[in-house]
């Protein structure tokens, strides 16, 4: 028995979990054992890669790739057009695939639009990245950080 919502024009692949009550909307494509929590909603046109693990009640909008590497954990918003990397050095020539660094979204995240989170970095607990950012190092629990690279610009409660 069905219990989430996949839009029929997306792709899901073998081996994939997905929560109770999430939903996927048009044109996105999941890849091979990926997991998605329950209560998610994931935008049109999103990209969930290999191994993604993305936690309950994430709000994922449109237009954002989700690479091998990153883990979203619970409660997190990616807002729309995110990018995120996976390789700190990437060559076409050079197949890198099994040199995927990893990223870590942190429970209570929200990342604003258009951002770029670099791999190998880690978004703290309730951290907030501001719209057009680009996190070049970790964000710590609790900071707000905007900008290009983005610097934190304070500390923040945990709702805000």
């Amino acid at each position: 028995m069905k219990n989430h919502f996949v839009h029929k024009t997306s792709i899901i692949d073998e081996n994939v979990k997905i929560g109770k009550n999430t939903k996927i909307w048009h044109f996105c494509h999941v890849s091979s054992g990926a997991k998605i929590g329950k209560n998610c909603n994931i935008g049109q046109n999103v990209f969930v890669g290999q191994n993604v693990v993305i936690g309950d009640n994430v709000k994922i909008q449109n237009n954002v790739s989700v690479y091998s590497g990153v883990t979203i954990q619970n409660d997190v918003f990616i807002g729309p057009s995110v990018v995120f990397t996976n390789v700190i050095k990437p060559r076409a020539y050079i197949d890198k695939k099994k040199q995927y660094d990893q990223t870590l979204i942190q429970t209570g995240a929200t990342i604003g639009a258009n951002s770029t989170i670099i791999c190998g970095n880690m978004v703290g607990k309730f951290a907030f990245v501001g719209a057009g950012s680009v996190v070049t190092k970790n964000v710590l629990n609790n900071q707000l950080v905007y900008g290009n690279p983005a610097k934190l610009v304070k500390k923040i409660k945990k709702r805000i």
